[in-house]
């Protein structure tokens, strides 16, 4: 099976305040960590296997970036730039959307997420 490949998009690193580099570099720790741990456990499986691990990859990602999109306003409110906030938030939705569009796997990890969507049942408080 092929491999997960993951990047830091162009326009993440552009966002980001020219100084020492540091945030690029946690970036690009945090992408290799994700990226190994995923290869890792999906080796030797087949699509339908890896997609309920990626999903759950993508969800964890999902709420890290809700997680920093919550603290913009706040850092606002502080008088603090967001910018670093932002930039994780953003790294972390083109995240999700590089997995995606890995076409191995694309239409399982759908599948997979219809399937979660469907189980969790539809609520009320949803629509």
């Amino acid at each position: 099976m092929p491999e997960i490949s993951l990047g830091i998009p162009k326009g993440v690193i552009e966002s980001l305040p020219e100084e020492d580099g540091t945030a690029e570099q946690d970036m690009r720790r945090a992408i290799v960590g994700i990226q190994t741990r995923l290869n890792e456990e999906i080796e030797a499986t087949d699509p339908a296997e890896a997609a309920p691990v990626v999903v759950d990859a993508m969800e964890r990602m999902e709420a890290q970036a809700e997680t920093y999109h919550e603290f913009v306003p706040e850092l606002r409110a502080w008088g603090q730039s967001p910018i670093y906030a932002i930039a994780w938030r953003n790294l972390y939705i083109e995240l999700i959307g590089q997995l995606a569009e890995h076409e191995w796997l694309a239409e399982e990890i759908d599948r997979e997420r219809l399937y979660r969507v469907v189980d969790d049942g539809i609520r009320l408080s949803d629509l």
